[in-house]
């Protein structure tokens, strides 16, 4: 490609709403134009990207014995009310009508119409299993559309659904699924972990997570590197090492004035924040609750919501908490209260002795507080809290690590929620009526050039790998316009790298060597050639890759194959 024939359209400023340095810089790059709140155009460059990311799932896809097909995008309401969803689903999902007010949603996702699909088509185990994939626009309502494609109301995804007659067989496909994924990562080359996810709003039984690592990632994950266990920490098992030690302290009553966080209470106590008890006032069906963790660590809602009778769980108000308690949030706490306050305790607390906590009495902590003395052993136990560095591997094999990911693949094993939902049955060897079982597997393919991009960048743009850029080569001629000698050669490495099958950009417009360098640099082209009167009188080329500090002469009779070794 020629770049007078092409459309480059680089920015030196990224946009004032511009949050992350993905959106930054593929706004900058001339990759993506904004139109609306979360919905972008894909210019020619950034298209290129985001096709060669396709090609690579596709051809994953289909190496894993996938069948590519097409459904639409806008779904019929009846659907989605079959499986409970048009509701539950929430205002994610944009309704739409047409002419004749019959209800459609502009599909955010296509469990039913698969179903629908397999019930109507699927009648013998001979026929099962089967997996069939799609790569189509999505959209989802975001509330907050921010962080350019990475968190986009319109964006492109692959999503694959299989359909099997066991749940041997289910599993052996979301293996096949796995390994189909981590073959698309590392091919995309991409540093990336598989983790063990919460199911969500899709459903089923187990489900894993697959993050582009990188510092800005949203998601939080804990791993350990004696093992291979990862995890996504809202779904990580925080592990409660050691045994209760006996009471040495007396309970007693402390002032805290202004004190209410347990960091402020430590310090004045002039104790480590790890020996004081947080409690937190939830409401669940009408039933007050209080969850005590230790005043280090974090709540975890996702873990919360899986305690029996908390599903629907909310934070009480402060009129619940007085009602309760008789006393204001800050000083809450487990001792003296009421019979009808169900007391849960994370695992950690249970094992705590002699803590400080609220004293149900304004400006008032306690010290030296222990269970089975100074209040009830705790009615629940349970893993509630988020994972830390350095907790103990589920696994028992080492202690975990934390780092952050951008989440871009999702497999699930959704089991018979929506064909039971559907009547999507099948007739086993002996006539039987059978439902199927179901697997599900998405990948955000608009989204891998995002994160990519989060984990590739410099201060002077993109680095994306080879298998991801736009182009894998620049020719930049300096004088192209002004040099006959400098024209041919450039043109004729220009012909010789197309004709080997590199994919090659040569920057023919007369442009100054300063201005080249940076938007080939901006746009995260790999490999680099300068092309110049001064080297050419002693034969020689300049290149230099994304990523290196200088520049090396290559002679021009070498070069292309130079390049080629580069690439492979």
């Amino acid at each position: 490609m020629r770049s007078s024939q092409f459309f480059i359209s680089t920015q030196k400023e990224a946009p004032a709403d511009a949050e992350l340095i993905s959106h930054q810089l593929m706004v900058r790059a001339g990759l993506i134009k904004r139109l609306g709140s979360g919905l972008y155009s894909w210019m020619p460059l950034g298209l290129r990207v985001l096709r060669k990311v396709e090609a690579i799932v596709r051809d994953e896809m289909n190496k894993a014995g996938a069948l590519e097909l097409l459904m639409p995008a806008v779904q019929p309401r009846e659907l989605w009310e079959e499986t409970g969803r048009w509701a539950v689903f929430g205002p994610q999902m944009l309704k739409i009508q047409d002419r004749h007010e019959r209800e459609f949603c502009f599909g955010p996702t296509h469990e039913e119409v698969i179903t629908d699909i397999a019930r109507k088509e699927i009648n013998s185990y001979k026929q099962l299993p089967l997996n069939f994939y799609q790569i189509q626009t999505k959209f989802r309502d975001e509330i907050r559309p921010r962080f350019g494609v990475m968190r986009a109301r319109e964006f492109l995804m692959k999503d694959a659904y299989s359909f099997h007659a066991s749940h041997e067989s289910l599993e052996n496909t979301y293996q096949l699924m796995h390994q189909a994924y981590s073959n698309i990562f590392t091919r995309l080359g991409l540093k990336f972990r598989a983790v063990k996810a919460d199911s969500g709003a899709i459903g089923g039984d187990g489900s894993q997570e697959f993050h582009v690592l990188a510092d800005s990632g949203e998601d939080g994950l804990a791993y350990c590197e004696q093992s291979d266990y990862a995890a996504n920490v809202e779904l990580a098992e925080a592990i409660a090492v050691g045994e209760r030690v006996a009471a040495k302290e007396t309970m007693q009553e402390v002032d805290t004035p202004k004190q209410t966080a347990c960091e402020d209470v430590a310090k004045l106590l002039e104790i480590g924040v790890e020996r004081t008890v947080k409690a937190i006032a939830l409401m669940a069906a009408e039933q007050f609750y209080l969850v005590l963790l230790r005043g280090d660590h974090h709540l975890n809602e996702v873990k919360l919501t899986k305690v029996a009778g908390l599903s629907d769980f909310r934070f009480a108000t402060e009129e619940e908490i007085r009602g309760h308690l008789n006393c204001p949030p800050g000083f809450i706490g487990p001792v003296g209260v009421a019979e009808n306050v169900k007391v849960i305790a994370d695992g950690t607390v249970a094992l705590m002795s002699d803590f400080v906590c609220g004293a149900n009495k304004p400006k008032l902590h306690l010290t030296g507080v222990n269970f089975g003395r100074d209040l009830a052993e705790p009615m629940i136990v349970a893993d509630v809290r988020n994972v830390v560095e350095g907790d103990a591997s589920p696994d028992g094999k080492g202690k975990l690590s934390l780092c952050r990911g951008v989440e871009v693949g999702h497999i699930f094993q959704l089991g018979s929620k929506y064909s039971q939902a559907m009547n999507a049955t099948y007739l086993d060897e002996e006539g039987k009526s059978q439902v199927m079982e179901m697997g599900c597997y998405g990948i955000g393919v608009s989204r891998i050039v995002g994160a990519a991009i989060e984990q590739g960048n410099d201060d002077k743009g993109i680095i994306f790998p080879l298998s991801m850029a736009p182009f894998s080569v620049v020719i930049c001629p300096i004088g192209f316009h002004k040099s006959d000698a400098v024209k041919d050669a450039a043109h004729q490495l220009y012909q010789d790298l197309l004709q080997a099958g590199v994919d090659v950009l040569l920057d023919d417009r007369a442009e100054r060597p300063g201005v080249m360098f940076a938007e080939s640099d901006l746009m995260g082209i790999p490999h680099r050639i300068v092309v110049g009167e001064r080297g050419l009188t002693e034969g020689q080329v300049e290149y230099k890759a994304r990523q290196q500090t200088e520049a090396q002469n290559v002679n021009l009779t070498e070069v292309k194959n130079y390049i080629l070794s580069q690439l492979n």
